[in-house]
């Protein structure tokens, strides 16, 4: 049997490589702390899980959903975006819900790239930018997001062609945890108008954030709604990474294209998650502020252990993770085997996010307080 092409050409998903690499070890007896994978471990609010108790128990949610999602769900991502960022939405044209951000990300490479078409990839960037790009037939053309930069890209290097359809964008950042303000995203939607482009803004971090920063929407750029679709996510604002919903908004043209492409792929939500949504997007939001402030917490031990030990490092203002120097003498790949190792600590070698990733390793803050505390106090006696 012959397979695609297409799939014998796909590195291994590095969070699936981390998930084997953290059970050969505890297999093998380690108290192995993994600070590899973003999910986080705070509880879902108890109001949200008890909406799905009750619209699971509700026998017309047990047949198939809305193409297109619930209407009271993308009234409710409209009426978030009209809160949380001053940007008006119409429900019915401008808003789609997703089975998880990561979904709508990978397949809009396909609703927008034809074979010969180049999507401008940020590199080191979350790998399914790069990989659903050449998924589609298309050429993911990488520009380097460095530290001197802020990990922001210099808009009047980028290497716009003709063939040249879409630029990904994602801040806060992942891995980087870097952020962008309002200006910089007006500068970017003027680059899409300049060169025709659409921007995919990867926003799923955008309610994470500390230190006072409050992270924009790039549909509220001048030009915004035209030349941005913008991707959110319930799964890091509410805890609801098993749950899979997110949403896409912006360009009407973006957002049809997609949806056009999924009624086609799939069958929707699951009403009762997305009923669920709408008692996460509508309801008490005190939990949010709870859940920066524990995250923040735990920056702050990470920082600070980095930095005991002589690791330069600059607090981030948003994400759930910490992009860290790897020590001289080291790459990547072969600190974060040491870690592994010696320390029985997974981090995530930067490079898993492209090649301007080398230097780097990513942690996450996703773990038990009294867990990254003591992953910390392994790692600093590793530097000591």
């Amino acid at each position: 049997m012959r397979l695609a092409r297409r799939i014998e050409t796909l590195p291994p998903y590095l969070f699936a490589e981390l998930d084997r690499k953290v059970a050969e070890r505890r297999a093998a007896g380690a108290d192995v702390i993994s600070l590899g994978v973003g999910d986080p471990d705070l509880p879902t609010p108890p109001h949200i899980v008890e909406a799905l108790r009750e619209a699971a128990a509700d026998p017309s949610t047990h047949r198939y959903p809305s193409y297109y999602g619930l209407g009271d769900l993308r009234e409710a991502i409209a009426a978030f975006y009209g809160r949380r960022f001053g940007v008006e939405l119409d429900p019915e044209t401008e808003v789609l819900p997703l089975i998880g951000s990561k979904e709508g990300l990978a397949h809009l490479a396909f609703a927008t790239l034809d074979a010969g078409d180049e999507a401008l990839v940020p590199d080191p960037g979350y790998p399914v930018y790069a990989t659903s790009t050449a998924l589609a037939g298309a050429m993911p053309r990488l520009f380097r997001l460095d530290q001197a930069g802020g990990f922001l890209p210099d808009l009047d290097a980028l290497p716009a062609a003709s063939a040249t359809k879409l630029m990904w964008l994602n801040y806060p950042c992942n891995p980087t945890a870097a952020v962008a303000d309002g200006a910089f995203f007006a500068r970017a939607v003027a680059f899409a108008e300049q060169h025709d482009l659409l921007i995919a803004h990867d926003a799923a971090y955008s309610e994470v954030t500390f230190d006072g920063y409050v992270a924009p929407s790039a549909l509220a750029a001048p030009g915004g709604k035209e030349r941005v679709i913008e991707f959110g996510s319930l799964s890091k604002t509410y805890n609801m990474t098993g749950w899979r919903v997110g949403y896409a908004v912006g360009s009407r043209a973006a957002v049809g294209a997609l949806a056009t492409l999924k009624t086609n792929l799939d069958s929707g939500i699951f009403t009762a998650v997305q009923r669920a949504a709408v008692a996460a997007l509508t309801g008490p939001q005190d939990h949010v502020e709870r859940m920066r402030a524990v995250y923040q917490a735990r920056r702050d031990v990470v920082v600070d252990g980095f930095r005991d030990v002589g690791v330069p490092l600059k607090p981030p203002l948003g994400s759930i993770y910490v992009w860290v120097p790897v020590p001289s003498g080291h790459s990547a790949g072969s600190f974060a085997r040491e870690l592994l190792e010696s320390a029985a600590v997974v981090v995530a070698p930067g490079t898993g996010y492209g090649p301007g990733g080398e230097g780097f390793v990513r942690i996450s803050l996703t773990v038990a307080d009294d867990r990254l505390a003591e992953a910390m106090s392994r790692i600093r006696s590793r530097l000591a």
